[in-house]
């Protein structure tokens, strides 16, 4: 029996003495931490998506021009044979006078007074608008020498003044645009021929020159992303999860696999950057890849996404029971018996998890990439196989939303936010599929 003394607590259990009420007070005020922290952390992420909401969701909008074009077969096909290859001889210079001819006969048709000699008119249009006719007429050969109407894309001046970013006092010094044709734009907007409409092109179109902002659009650099992420997740998968499995379940527990251990934690907390300049260095440098292909920046991803898809799937195999292996080994199966068919697709969630976050991740980096050429520029036609979309130079999602943020004109800035939308799409697409995988083949024991 102890002799220790016990000492006898004075007053009633059911009063709370000093020290009991210092200490609930302490508990209530971590609470109160804890609920100011969380709700200031969801604050500055409602005024985030706020104001990229904001911001950005007026590159999905595009004021256009209606117009009445003449397709004069003089101009078009002098030789008057419909042959393409003649045709094809007409630059975009050869239609200007068409779309100027169409834009004064618009203004005398609708009764408008206006001082605005017909290539003033016309600049009212984008510079992409020729090679919209250019291209058309060339499609349609056989409508040459009729009047077909289009809606051509309005310069990204008179796309600002609709959107209230360009003002009547800001353009007083602006070569692009003037009162008067802001005033002829007012008259055009009364009669229902200039209108802001859904612009399908800044989702599925390619960037553009510095010349035409409003022609610009992500689908190129969507194409690209695209190529990128189906090389890291042709290497990074089976690479991740075969040495995960050999580190986890086959591998000697010596120095040798410890120091691989530690390089591994290493290297997924090594900036992206770096992973950037080994690609330029080992890619670009010696193996002489093709600079700014998707394959090069699927590779340089592919390294820096390894580490994250390893250690979630250690930590996935980790979680799976002991017991489920010892009885696999007790009723006959051999090791890697026991791993492939009972402990690996009990971890598979974790797997694909730990998997679509490190693309995830992948697909929002930007400093690998410009790394190794990967910046926005004028990309053409859509590539017609894998492996010349995994060759041919493009750009991707996160490196054209910087591209548009650097240049001058507020139309490549509003289209920078309206990327971090598609962006961020992607990005929480891809994540609610991950908590979908895990809870569908999610197993409990």
């Amino acid at each position: 029996m102890s002799d220790t003394p016990v000492t006898k607590r004075k007053g009633s259990l059911l009063v709370q003495d000093a020290r009991t009420i210092k200490r609930n007070r302490a508990e209530k005020r971590f609470q109160m931490y804890g609920i100011a922290a969380i709700s200031i952390g969801m604050l500055m992420l409602v005024i985030l998506l706020t104001t990229i909401i904001a911001r950005g969701t007026g590159a999905f909008q595009q004021t256009f021009i209606t117009l009445n074009v003449p397709l004069l077969a003089e101009k078009l096909d002098k030789k008057g044979n419909r042959d393409l290859a003649d045709i094809k001889k007409v630059s975009t210079f050869g239609y200007a006078p068409l779309m100027q001819a169409a834009f004064e006969a618009k203004v005398a048709e609708l009764g408008i007074e206006t001082d605005l000699k017909p290539k003033k008119m016309a600049a009212l249009l984008s510079k992409d608008a020729a090679a919209q006719l250019r291209n058309f007429v060339l499609e349609n050969t056989d409508l040459i020498g009729e009047t077909v109407e289009f809606q051509f894309l309005a310069q990204s001046r008179v796309d600002g003044y609709l959107k209230q970013r360009v003002t009547r006092d800001s353009i007083a010094k602006d070569k692009n645009i003037n009162a008067t044709q802001l005033d002829l734009v007012d008259a055009l907007v009364a009669s229902g021929h200039v209108v802001k409409k859904f612009n399908l092109d800044f989702i599925i179109g390619s960037d553009a020159s510095d010349a035409r902002p409003e022609a610009a659009g992500m689908g190129t650099a969507m194409m690209g992303s695209f190529f990128m992420m189906l090389v890291v997740l042709s290497l990074a998968l089976p690479i991740g999860v075969a040495a995960s499995i050999y580190l986890e379940e086959f591998a000697p527990k010596n120095w040798i696999t410890d120091i691989i251990e530690v390089n591994i934690s290493n290297l997924a907390a090594v900036p992206s950057i770096v992973f950037g300049i080994l690609g330029l260095a080992v890619f670009i440098n010696y193996m002489h890849l093709p600079n700014s292909a998707p394959l090069v920046g699927g590779l340089v991803l592919t390294l820096m996404t390894l580490p994250t898809i390893i250690i979630t799937t250690r930590a996935s195999l980790k979680s799976v029971p002991p017991s489920i292996r010892d009885a696999a080994l007790g009723v006959g199966a051999s090791k890697m018996q026991s791993v492939f068919h009972h402990v690996l697709p009990l971890a598979a969630p974790g797997i694909l998890t730990g998997t679509i976050i490190g693309l995830a991740q992948a697909l929002g980096e930007t400093a690998p990439l410009l790394l190794i050429g990967m910046v926005g520029f004028i990309a053409s036609n859509p590539p017609e196989t894998i492996a010349e979309g995994l060759m041919s130079p493009n750009s991707a999602m996160p490196a054209q939303i910087y591209e548009w943020a650097k240049r001058a004109d507020p139309a490549f800035y509003e289209r920078a936010w309206g990327g971090i939308i598609i962006l961020l799409v992607f990005l929480i697409t891809m994540n609610a599929i991950a908590v979908l995988l895990r809870r569908r083949f999610e197993r409990r024991w």
